[in-house]
């Protein structure tokens, strides 16, 4: 992410103007962004004509600067875009105030937003500039028959190919270099800083070996990892070995898997944590609270008015923040996420145990 300018809006708002660098910077957006908010950038728009000596052939497409009150949100990953819904509130052309419109918001356009920040929302994008100095990041795992490459973001990981290749003996087995050839040329085509190479027993080596041998040029980017499985497991090992770190000055999913395992152990041996939003914000109201864990799309619906708590979770926030307490945002992209949306979405890391 890069932030252009910092500025004031009316009514006390904020209005920050930046240029969303990645797939990342979209997917950010999606969760800072809310109903009501301003946004602004340059767009395209079918205009119809108003003249009786032409025939209505359904309008021309106009370049138009315009400002939206916003509606709705949907980040379309698969599209590469983030899509803002909302009312034209100000246009270059008058005549379009009052409609609705979507502005498709895709890497390296500038867009600005005005609203109340929340003070993690801030933080959200001021983290994602500073996610734009770490190198990009592969995963590959592989053991005796199969090969996986996972893309490391920071709405998660991401399996991007996998390779079977029955070894050894038998009708069907091939040899392992071809196994490997695969693997080489899949990580070969792929244009990233790091690449680590994981999984249990010697095939790991064996196949950085076949890769130095064959693809020079990608050698120097690897680094080998032991872990005792491959595909999902294997990614989930290395982050939490904090293999991507070394490479990565801070990876946000590595981070939440930490939490995340953190608070297991706590609720297996029933130590300092806490879930549920009624028990976390009496936590908090105590100044219990070391570190909330709140989930992304969890938080987003309560702050439209679409959830289901009665507790405000922005106080809650506020309380956690006003005591010393950390406060980490998790991606419902993530395996962790996905774990603390299983216990309602909130959850809490405790200074001391509540009776």
């Amino acid at each position: 992410m890069r932030i252009s300018s910092r500025g004031r809006g009316e009514e006390g708002r904020e209005r920050i103007t930046l240029v969303p660098e990645n797939v990342d910077d979209l997917w950010h957006l999606s969760h800072v962004l809310e109903s009501g908010d301003l946004v602004s950038g340059d767009t395209t728009r079918r205009i119809q004509r108003d003249d009786d000596q032409m025939r209505d052939t359904g309008g021309q497409r106009e370049h138009l600067n315009v400002t939206i009150r916003v509606d709705d949100v949907e980040f379309a990953r698969f599209a590469n875009r983030l899509r803002v819904g909302g009312e034209i509130v100000g246009s270059s052309r008058e005549d379009q105030l009052g409609h609705h419109h979507t502005l498709n918001v895709e890497e390296h356009d500038e867009v600005t937003i005005e609203k109340h920040f929340q003070p993690d929302q801030k933080k959200r994008i001021e983290e994602a500039e500073e996610a734009a100095e770490n190198p990009d990041v592969v995963i590959a795992t592989v053991e005796e028959g199969a090969a996986y490459v996972h893309t490391v973001a920071q709405y998660g990981t991401e399996e991007r190919f996998s390779f079977t290749a029955p070894t050894g003996k038998g009708e069907y087995a091939r040899p392992r270099s071809e196994l490997f050839a695969e693997l080489g040329k899949a990580l070969a085509r792929m244009d990233v800083d790091a690449i680590i190479l994981a999984g249990p027993g010697f095939t790991k080596q064996d196949a950085r070996d076949y890769i130095a041998e064959n693809h020079r040029d990608i050698v120097e980017k690897i680094t080998v990892v032991d872990t005792s499985g491959v595909g999902d497991r294997g990614v989930h090992e290395v982050l939490k070995r904090g293999a991507v770190d070394e490479v990565q000055t801070q990876t946000r999913i590595s981070k939440e898997a930490d939490l995340i395992d953190d608070l297991m152990e706590g609720i297996a041996t029933g130590e300092k944590v806490s879930y549920g939003i009624e028990e976390v914000a009496e936590a908090a109201d105590f100044g219990a609270v070391e570190t909330l864990l709140v989930l992304d799309e969890r938080l987003r619906e309560e702050r439209q008015g679409a959830g289901e708590w009665d507790v405000d979770v922005n106080e809650v926030i506020q309380t956690v923040e006003r005591q010393g307490g950390e406060v980490a945002v998790f991606s419902s992209e993530f395996d962790p996420g996905r774990q603390l949306k299983n216990l309602g979405g909130i959850a809490a890391l405790l200074r001391y145990r509540l009776q």
